[in-house]
């Protein structure tokens, strides 16, 4: 028996849409607020000689200022006013999870519900700015050091580049907020989004300009496309995949009238932890080899070594890449999901596993069932970060076709058009209603 949400589901089309009117508003204020963020993205950072950065940012694309460089949608690149995007907001975010594991305080608060979350989001704001300004204060640094770059090195240089790039990041911290409560979709996560989308046509443009130059042949051009999609269509697959538990919930009397117990599910994706693992490991492997290339030529022979094992496609890069991407997704899936947690509010609602007694027992069996489906996440992430790898290392195929960047633009545009389509339905349910209501009256 087809169900009424998705006979509305069914329902869905372009008059639907030109109807909800609230929808349309927030699509056009996300639109606007990202469309402001890309514009910041050419905005010159003060005091920095644009012909000489190029030259060096050239010989570091293929560290970790180019995947930085994705995130930020060119803003590195053009060492713009919002060249630290929003990642120091993402790293607070992660901090502040952290924390509220080992922080009995944290704990308390995230136990006490809107309020709670409130007090959690202001420290994540505080340490937001903190990061934003010790991050801008080693780029001042660094840019300093990095030859003829800043036209007037000196301490004006370097306070009005930590004001300006942490005034940047502030400023897009608070637009992904705006976009989150009066857009569509999660704000800092689009913001990301739009940056490897606006850059992605160059990227597409200068592979076929080094397939013009016979650098790469038409059959790999060909195949890179054909992976890509295989790709995406995968990471669909995977993304939507979860392992339902039954829960069963009891009879229950309310006054003279039993009611039968009811059932439901608790959903538990396959792929819990997301994007972090793979940009946590990114981050980790390819910071010695950026930190190599600033300092070429002057470091020690140790040091040369393992930089030049830590390159792309070399096996020792492969084989910690995998190992970082695995530990993460375990370690993540920890903190964001406690099983003991669940448990505890299955038992105060009065539900059950059927065969599993509630409380300690059910905590471990949730515990046991999420390890197994996380090994499986764990290898679908290493798989599909590690072929896309191999390609930027054998045929210098750009950053924006790797796996981190497509499942960003992947699973971001899930989220964003089931959001879309949880209004259309809530529009089109209240239609319905109000129809009800008018022929009640008619009658």
């Amino acid at each position: 028996m087809v169900s009424a949400a998705e006979q509305l589901a069914a329902n869905l089309n372009f008059s639907a849409f030109a109807k909800a009117e609230e929808l349309k508003k927030r699509i056009w204020f996300t639109l606007g607020a990202l469309l402001i963020y890309r514009l910041g993205t050419y905005i010159p950072l003060p005091g920095i000689d644009p012909g000489q950065w190029e030259q060096i940012f050239r010989t570091q694309a293929g560290g970790i200022l180019g995947m930085f460089n994705m995130f930020a949608g060119g803003g590195i690149h053009r060492m713009a006013i919002f060249a630290l995007n929003i990642m120091p907001y993402i790293s607070a975010s992660i901090i502040i999870q952290l924390m509220t594991t080992v922080s009995p305080t944290l704990e308390a608060l995230k136990k006490e519900g809107e309020a709670g979350r409130k007090v959690i989001n202001q420290y994540t704001r505080y340490l937001t700015v903190f990061l934003a300004a010790f991050q801008a204060y080693g780029i001042a640094i660094g840019l300093e050091s990095a030859g003829t770059v800043v036209t007037d090195p000196g301490a004006f240089f370097r306070i009005s580049t930590v004001i300006t790039l942490t005034g940047g990041t502030v400023f897009l911290m608070w637009l992904g907020e705006q976009i989150t409560s009066r857009g569509v979709g999660n704000g800092i996560s689009l913001i990301i989004f739009a940056g490897i989308i606006a850059e992605l046509p160059s990227a597409i443009a200068g592979m076929l300009e080094l397939g013009r130059q016979g650098a790469l042949s038409t059959a790999l051009i060909l195949m890179i496309i054909a992976m890509a999609i295989a790709v995406i269509a995968f990471i669909v697959f995977m993304e939507r995949a979860q392992r339902r538990l039954l829960i069963q919930y009891p009879k229950r009397q309310v006054g003279n009238r039993m009611f039968e117990g009811q059932s439901s599910h608790l959903p538990l994706k396959l792929n819990t932890a997301g994007v972090i693992p793979p940009i946590f490991a990114s981050s980790l492997l390819l910071l010695p080899t950026t930190v190599a290339n600033f300092n070429a030529g002057q470091g020690p022979e140790w040091m040369t070594l393992i930089t030049t094992q830590l390159g792309h496609g070399q096996p020792l890069f492969l084989v910690l890449y995998i190992s970082l991407i695995v530990f993460f997704c375990f370690f993540y899936t920890a903190i964001v999901f406690n099983p003991t947690e669940t448990a505890d509010n299955l038992k105060k609602h009065g539900g059950f596993i059927p065969g599993i007694r509630p409380g300690e027992r059910t905590a471990e069996y949730i515990d046991y069932v999420l390890s197994r489906i996380t090994v499986v996440g764990a290898a679908y992430l290493a798989l599909v970060c590690l072929l896309p790898e191999i390609l930027i290392s054998q045929a210098a195929v750009p950053f924006y076709f790797g796996g981190t960047s497509l499942l960003i633009v992947v699973s971001v545009t899930m989220d964003t058009v089931a959001q879309v389509q949880g209004y259309l339905l809530a529009h089109q349910y209240e239609g319905l209603i109000k129809k009800s209501k008018l022929r009640g009256r008619r009658k």
